[in-house]
């Protein structure tokens, strides 16, 4: 984490109870944001939340919304989230066919008045994105394979958020590292550690019978 910041929690409403959506979002006002996850079924195996549901969520609070587009051809969709509500979308490298198509993309998504993120699957290197940060707002380390909740945390993606950081903070960027899967209060400190600023938890925070507190709780493990 940067000498200055305090850590940002992002609740994964993915964990949340479906059935009890607004309950379960004003639970966790005292978070910083909130964590959207959106998947197609094709670039990741699993199904979850669409627009509607995104802006349905802008609805019922005023915390920033962090939606990570696990989803192909995200090019396609970056407006619609937009309109949607999104304060920040992040697309996965892999789902765009060059380095150039992604800078050309955040550019786009920056045009559209939201900040800009891209994510990296655990198996993606870090080093060829980092001559582009400078377009971009946030990057998303995934620490676990994306499409589902509850996996273990891997620590080797640490190395990524490491060479992130000293890359950012080289160039005296203003960039957030987010970091997501696995995150709970056994390993949310090594990854404010390793230079995440902003730490995504579902079950961590959607598991607990009180969520309020599980925030707070992260929030003291990250803080430095």
């Amino acid at each position: 984490m940067s000498a200055t910041s305090a850590p940002i929690i992002s609740p994964s409403i993915l964990a949340a109870d479906f059935t009890q959506l607004g309950e379960e979002v004003r639970a966790v006002a005292n978070a910083d944001w909130i964590h959207v996850d959106i998947m197609d079924g094709h670039f990741v195996p699993n199904l979850s939340f669409g627009p509607d549901i995104t802006a349905a969520v802008d609805g019922l609070t005023m915390q920033p919304l962090d939606v990570h587009l696990m989803i192909q051809e995200p090019e396609k969709w970056v407006e619609t989230y937009a309109k949607a509500g999104a304060d920040c979308i992040i697309f996965h490298v892999e789902a765009v066919e060059s380095q150039e198509a992604a800078v050309a993309l955040a550019r786009t998504i920056r045009d559209l008045g939201v900040r800009a993120g891209f994510s990296i699957k655990p198996g993606t290197p870090i080093e060829p994105w980092l001559d582009v940060l400078e377009h971009f707002d946030e990057v998303l380390v995934m620490s676990v394979e994306p499409g589902f909740g509850g996996q273990s945390f891997m620590p080797d993606q640490l190395d990524k958020v490491r060479a992130l950081r000293a890359a950012i903070d080289q160039r005296g960027l203003d960039m957030t590292i987010e970091i997501d899967g696995g995150i709970s209060r056994d390993t949310i400190r090594q990854a404010a550690e390793a230079g995440c600023d902003a730490f995504v938890a579902g079950s961590a925070i959607y598991k607990q019978d009180d969520k309020a507190a599980a925030v707070e709780e992260l929030r003291q493990e990250a803080t430095l």
